[in-house]
């Protein structure tokens, strides 16, 4: 009976994802169908044949990557240094808003009150056209300190959630084995709390990555400034923000999983 029970219940999952995979792949037909009716009437010549060299290109025996590729690996770079950043920022400043210091609190609570407050595109502005020619930063570093900056205010958040579930006996035991609040932090409360942190930290990575894409607007040729480069080279407009748009989602979605999995193995550590 039981064994019938189990049956049953994976049939119909394997029945619900049926459905579904069908009323996606349904609704994605529309999709191009409008796409293409539309396109046709406005006389658009599809040339997706050249895509591929945009890409990459193998002459002579030697593999050289296309001006997508060369965006993709700056999108990479900006993002993977950035996020670095954002975990060490949004850390600081979560045990900022944690201390018992006036002014540590004080300006951890402006700095969050001013980044969640203004859109990350004024802020890329201001430390790109005020602040770099001052300071003598390169756009490259004026996009990463941005974009940590602007990230990082949200993962002090996560980060605090994190710390304030760990229950307050920890910090008793730390204290009770002659430990500073240092101590209790390294050794005790953090290695709990990254674990419950690690999902909504990996959505605030790939969020990271979808949002480097304004770095196109100060002249930085990552994925989205080369696709914009090629477009008005070649008016495929279509092709190239497709093209571009899915490898955004291959990257995002190899991140989710990666991450996904990572957290599970924290999660049966500790």
């Amino acid at each position: 009976m039981l064994h019938t029970k189990l049956s049953f219940l994976k049939n119909s999952d394997r029945n619900k994802y049926l459905i579904d995979g069908i009323l996606f792949t349904v609704l994605l037909g529309f999709f191009f169908m409008f796409l293409y009716k539309g396109t046709t009437e406005l006389g658009y010549n599809w040339q997706w044949f050249r895509i591929p060299d945009f890409i990459y290109t193998y002459t002579d025996g030697r593999f050289n990557p296309g001006p997508l590729l060369l965006g993709l690996g700056v999108t990479l770079k900006i993002s993977g240094i950035s996020f670095v950043l954002t975990f060490i920022i949004g850390l600081g400043t979560a045990i900022l808003r944690l201390s018992n210091s006036f002014v540590g609190n004080a300006l951890a609570r402006i700095y969050l009150e001013t980044i969640r407050n203004t859109p990350l595109l004024i802020q890329l502005f201001f430390i790109y056209f005020v602040i770099a020619p001052i300071l003598d930063i390169s756009g490259f570093w004026s996009a990463v300190i941005a974009l940590s900056f602007f990230e990082g205010a949200y993962a002090s958040e996560i980060f605090r959630a994190g710390i304030t579930s760990i229950d307050k006996g920890q910090w008793e035991a730390a204290y009770s084995l002659g430990g500073s609040k240092k101590f209790g932090y390294l050794n005790v409360i953090l290695p709990q709390a990254i674990p419950r942190i690690a999902p909504p930290l990996a959505g605030q990575a790939i969020s990271l990555v979808k949002d480097s894409a304004l770095v196109s607007t100060v002249a930085i040729y990552d994925l989205t400034m080369q696709g914009q480069s090629i477009i008005s080279e070649t008016f495929m407009t279509f092709e190239i923000w497709f093209t571009v748009a899915a490898i955004y989602l291959c990257i995002t979605l190899l991140m989710s999983w990666t991450l996904d999995n990572l957290a599970l193995r924290f999660k049966s550590r500790w």
